[in-house]
């Protein structure tokens, strides 16, 4: 009687311990599925990062994922597969059916992996791009250079020389001229003739139809002659691929975009006349990006123009200072035999010769900074390189100089990208890098709108037994 007591005793003991076992068990099971799924989503999400962009690091130094993964479309839905693909993977590594599934403790299978958000290098108008940018100058010594950058903007700037209008400013003594009208003599013949001006400013303004680099350049069959076509890139491209924009917790980490910054960036990224890159499809990138013209010809042609004009506000101005150049001109315009028959037309030519004289001298100034010269923001007489006599043979007046002080062409375009509108410098950056990667092998279709640097994944796992947990993460480049 007694065993058969103990054995009764003994399965209701085993029924309460298989019980607690299997509970054990099936706790041991659900925390392991969480578990792993934690894991599965930070190895998935963390793959889906490491399939970077190479070419754009290894150009660009950017840390972007390029959703067309090489192809021709750019979609978050393939991202979307490949981190599918990772995490299945690695839910069931040695998934193969049969014996092996049966026994698979957790039997874990993705259900839904979907990206809501993910932040494009193109996003709020470049922001994405920019703090990317920023971080990676971090280290790079900027102080000095953007303390001088500042101060010859200011001196430029509290001048007034990047918004004078030099032609306007030269036609209002033309004006004058043309109103005061030239005096008459008689001819053999018995009737009337105007009396020639003979003014030698007017040989120095017939080379301005000539065009700056034609004036400035020993050879200007060597320019670059690359033409891109511009509607392929994302400046002027319609129908922008647009992400969720700059997400908090990347400038939590690396800090806001910072435009000056991402100009100095810029200059050691990209090329310009004189200090071009191999690897650039146009070869003055600087210029494309302040200029925005689709050859290498008409981007350098527009700085040049800009720097002509700024040359020439500074030079008038300094020859409007000084009294022995003034006293040349009056001497010059006095000289002439209308003004000597007509008197008052001696002021206002004289003006006429000063901006030929400023002309002249802004052109030696061009073909100085070109040939790899410095020239000072403002001058004094010590700087000064032409005569007077120059106005009459302007191109014959010009020669290289490769030294002097001041500013060299760098600076002078540094100051430029400074002035130029954030949007527009950002949109054609990125052009310039599309244009570049584009070059590369597979990479025909690339395009900066359709590379993202951070992104909001929802993942979903059931498992055999009957269990589905969901989660939410965020990863990226920061």
């Amino acid at each position: 009687m007694r065993r058969g007591y103990i054995t009764v005793f003994l399965s209701l003991s085993l029924t309460l311990i298989l019980s607690l076992v299997f509970t054990v068990i099936e706790g041991a099971r659900i925390s392991a599925i969480r578990m792993k799924f934690e894991c599965v989503t930070d190895i998935g999400m963390n793959s889906v990062l490491a399939e970077y962009h190479r070419e754009l690091l290894k150009q660009y130094d950017l840390l972007f994922v390029d959703m067309s993964y090489g192809g021709s479309r750019a979609e978050i839905a393939n991202t979307e597969a490949h981190l599918l693909g990772f995490a299945q993977k690695n839910c069931r590594p040695g998934d193969g059916g049969g014996l092996f599934d049966s026994r698979d403790f957790l039997a874990m299978h993705m259900g839904m992996v979907e990206i809501p958000e993910y932040s494009t290098a193109s996003d709020e108008n470049g922001a994405v791009l920019k703090r990317q940018a920023t971080d990676y100058m971090g280290d790079y010594p900027l102080g000095a250079v953007l303390d001088r950058l500042s101060a010859n903007i200011g001196l430029l700037q509290g001048a007034g020389i990047d918004t004078k209008d030099m032609a306007a400013w030269r036609q209002q003594y033309e004006a004058q001229i043309e109103a005061i009208g030239l005096p008459e003599r008689d001819t053999e013949d018995g009737g009337k003739e105007k009396v020639p001006l003979n003014n030698p400013a007017d040989l120095a303004n017939a080379t301005r139809s000539s065009g700056v680099l034609n004036l400035v350049l020993e050879n200007p069959s060597a320019v670059s002659a690359v033409k891109v076509d511009l509607g392929e890139y994302i400046s002027h491209r319609s129908g922008r691929m647009t992400g969720s924009g700059l997400c908090a917790e990347a400038v939590e980490a690396g800090g806001a975009p910072n435009e000056l910054v991402f100009q100095m960036y810029l200059f050691e990224k990209c090329g310009y006349f004189g200090e071009q890159m191999d690897k650039s499809l146009l070869k003055y990138q600087i210029e494309y990006i302040l200029a925005g013209k689709d050859t290498d010809w008409q981007n350098l042609e527009q700085v040049a123009k800009k720097l002509l004009l700024w040359r020439e506000a500074a030079n008038m101005m300094y020859l409007l200072s000084d009294s022995a150049k003034m006293a040349e001109a009056q001497a010059l315009a006095l000289a002439l035999t209308a003004v000597m028959l007509l008197p008052e037309l001696a002021e206002p030519v004289k003006y006429t010769i000063l901006f030929a004289w400023a002309y002249v001298e802004s052109l030696q100034d061009v073909k100085t900074l070109l040939s790899g010269g410095r020239v000072p923001l403002f001058k004094t007489a010590a700087d000064w390189k032409t005569g007077i006599n120059s106005i009459k043979n302007v191109r014959g007046s010009l020669s290289e100089d490769s030294g002097g002080n001041g500013l060299n062409y760098k600076e002078y375009l540094q100051i430029m990208v400074f002035l130029q509108n954030a949007g527009t410098l950002t949109g054609r950056a990125m052009d310039i890098m599309e244009m570049d990667i584009r070059q590369t092998p597979g990479n025909a279709g690339f395009r900066m709108d359709g590379c993202f640097d951070s992104y909001l994944a929802h993942l979903e796992v059931t498992s055999r037994f009957g269990y589905s947990y969901e989660m939410t993460r965020r990863y990226g480049f920061y």
